[in-house]
């Protein structure tokens, strides 16, 4: 990661007075103040560093993000005396940090975000943001995290700008003017990666029976993790999908060049990949960059479940870590250690129900820890939170099959989740259930 000097034909004339260092940046920054942190992959990393850096000579930071890709060296405990990281969403650079108590996490739904930052429930002082080379006309793309950052450099009374030629250019509402932002630091590296494992057999299995669940012209929402994405490899015999996500990876690509994902029967911005982030690789930037099928937008726009139900058949798919033999889903936390957030889960799982032949999904894995413990169980552990309720929950899916839960009894639901646990656990499972009086 480096620092860059911009050419004279790569920088409007007029705004070449805010051009600046990362170290004479973050002078700008005052002891006491609420900075946020641009996420995802977009996470502006020379800014980041240099904040680091001058830890010494500040006290009192707040530091507000989403998960961020890289390395969270702000959050070592050798700086906690300056910097308190307030998560939003928590990714894997700052778990150990939340569940030790070194950094706090503010549940929220990912539609909300934004309303934190424009009503004052987090008012910011401080955005911290990557942007992509400006145009003749002054623009910025925010490129591959529009969704909440954009949001943040709005409400944000001081907007200091990584500005990056490796950045894309992303269509949509995805823009910020040079006379929107007060500093601006060239910098030219590579976006960090995330390079999708290989899915295993298990999480093979786990997609072919939701691609059964997905008819030609649905639209997808597909979430984070390691099965929504195996579940783009069994799309290829479908015909005319369509993309409303919060986030997209390399698998989206995939799609659009063999021609299954065209948007032509989207109900609603037909011909458009409407999204607000984007986790993946190079071969996704370049795909993105200048492209008019992407449209990005804020997480108050892709998320709002009311926007969602627009798309006809929109089939939303999401992880869980656990769930009980009532539907109830467990996805941010285990017990009482918090794991990541409820993120977008919420907002497409209610978007899909109200959608015309929508279909929203709960995935996961039958087992835990190498098989021995069951993800299905009689009750969630003490302490775990209930991410989306029982009467959210439609579809349910395990290697072992789909348990369809909506409009059925509690009896009826826990017959359905004990047929698609794992065999080694469906008898104690039936013993817990007829305790209970389920069965």
């Amino acid at each position: 990661m480096k620092e860059s000097i911009l050419t004279q034909t790569e920088w409007p004339s007029a705004w070449r007075h805010k051009l600046t260092t990362a170290t004479q940046a973050i002078t700008r920054i005052k002891s006491g103040q609420r900075v946020y942190l641009g996420g995802g992959c977009g996470v502006p990393q020379v800014l980041a560093g240099a904040l680091a850096e001058q830890a010494a000579t500040l006290h009192g930071i707040e530091i507000i993000q989403v998960m961020t890709a890289g390395a969270a060296t702000y959050a070592e405990p050798d700086l906690a005396e300056t910097f308190r990281v307030n998560a939003l969403f928590i990714g894997a650079n700052l778990r150990s940090a939340v569940q030790t108590g070194r950094a706090d996490f503010t549940p929220v739904f990912l539609s909300e975000i934004p309303r934190l930052f424009k009503d004052g429930y987090l008012p910011l002082d401080v955005a911290l943001i990557s942007v992509s080379l400006p145009d003749p006309h002054g623009y910025c793309s925010f490129g591959v995290e529009v969704g909440v950052t954009k949001p943040a450099a709005e409400a944000a009374s001081l907007v200091i700008a990584e500005v990056n030629p490796q950045m894309p250019r992303t269509w949509g509402n995805s823009f910020i003017h040079l006379s929107q932002i007060d500093a601006c630091v060239p910098v030219d590296y590579p976006l960090p990666e995330l390079v999708q494992d290989e899915p295993t057999a298990l999480y093979q299995q786990i997609a072919r029976h939701i691609a059964e669940l997905i008819p030609d012209g649905a639209t997808l929402q597909l979430g984070i993790g390691a099965i929504p994405n195996a579940v783009l490899g069994y799309l290829h015999e479908k015909r005319d999908l369509g993309v409303h996500s919060e986030m997209i990876s390399d698998g989206v690509v995939d799609l659009v060049e063999a021609g299954v994902i065209t948007g032509r029967r989207k109900s609603y911005l037909p011909g458009k990949i409407v999204t607000g982030f984007m986790l993946g690789t190079k071969r996704l930037y370049q795909f993105v960059h200048d492209n008019p099928i992407i449209e990005m937008r804020t997480t108050d726009y892709t998320n709002d479940p009311f926007i969602i139900s627009r798309n006809n058949d929109m089939v939303a798919i999401n992880a869980a870590l656990q769930l009980d033999l009532t539907g109830q889903v467990g996805a941010d936390s285990l017990g009482t250690r918090f794991y990541s957030g409820v993120g977008g889960q919420v907002d497409f799982m209610r978007g899909a129900a109200r959608s015309a032949g929508g279909r929203p999904i709960i995935a996961l894995p039958s087992t835990a820890v190498n098989g021995t413990l069951s993800r299905i169980v009689d009750t969630l552990d003490p302490g775990t939170g209930v991410t989306t309720s029982r009467n959210d929950v439609h579809y349910v899916t395990t290697e072992f099959g789909v348990a369809a839960l909506y409009g059925r009894s509690v009896r009826q639901r826990a017959e359905a989740l004990i047929a698609i646990a794992h065999p080694d656990f469906r008898s104690d499972l039936q013993v817990a259930a007829r305790a209970r009086h389920l069965l």
